[in-house]
């Protein structure tokens, strides 16, 4: 495995985490810097896509901020209770095939959910990770869109641990209608350890991208 480091950036706005992923992708494309794993739970926002159809999925933000983001997809909400993790990673070859990075971003959260007895998988034709896949109506329990620069990957996966679904009805979720959307609270009945998901998540996401993901020393 290649090394990397997992950096959780607690509560953060997504201004100032985007900011941080942008200065370490400008490193990884020189050689510089480590392949990073950044955890953070953002203040209520909503991103865009690069989807022409994101702005208009937008129904009533209200107070929540909008902001317009260079990764693929459409319109997302993130928040409180929400783990979103940022694999800012050098690509090297045999790697750079996005679509497969893409899958083993969505493979690591199936893993992850199953420890936690739930079971999940992927829709034909949808991005994303599900829950009742055979069911007439899957619901979405995490969301992802990635960029990619000289094959320096960033921005990343957004799993509903505690999130609070009530938020996503300010928008066409991905294009969809809010009510598909889920949690890992929601799918169990109870409020699932944020800390335990993250440790899981880290190991998982480290098989699949083939990074031994660590703490930095000193943290």
């Amino acid at each position: 495995m290649r090394p990397g480091v997992v950096v959780d950036l607690g509560g953060l706005d997504y201004r100032s985490a985007h900011a941080r992923q942008l200065a370490l992708v400008g490193e990884r494309k020189v050689g510089a810097g480590v392949d990073t794993l950044f955890y953070v739970e953002h203040p209520h926002v909503i991103t865009l896509g690069r989807s022409r159809q994101a702005e208009a999925n937008v129904l009533a933000a209200a107070d929540v901020e909008v902001i317009a983001i260079e990764r693929g997809g459409d319109a997302t909400y993130h928040g409180p209770g929400q783990l979103v993790a940022y694999p800012v990673i050098a690509l090297v070859e045999g790697e750079r095939d996005l679509h497969k990075f893409l899958r083993k971003l969505e493979q690591a959260m199936m893993d992850t959910l199953s420890t936690f007895d739930i079971q999940a998988g992927r829709v034909e034709g949808k991005t994303g990770v599900w829950v009742a896949v055979d069911a007439a109506a899957p619901r979405k329990i995490a969301s992802i869109g990635i960029a990619c620069r000289r094959w320096v990957t960033f921005h990343g996966l957004a799993l509903n641990v505690n999130t609070d679904l009530s938020y996503f009805h300010r928008i066409n979720p991905c294009g969809f209608d809010a009510s598909i959307m889920t949690s890992m609270q929601k799918e169990l009945g109870r409020p699932v350890d944020m800390s335990a998901v993250k440790t899981q998540l880290a190991t998982d996401l480290g098989t699949q991208l083939q990074r031994n993901f660590q703490q930095p020393a000193g943290e």
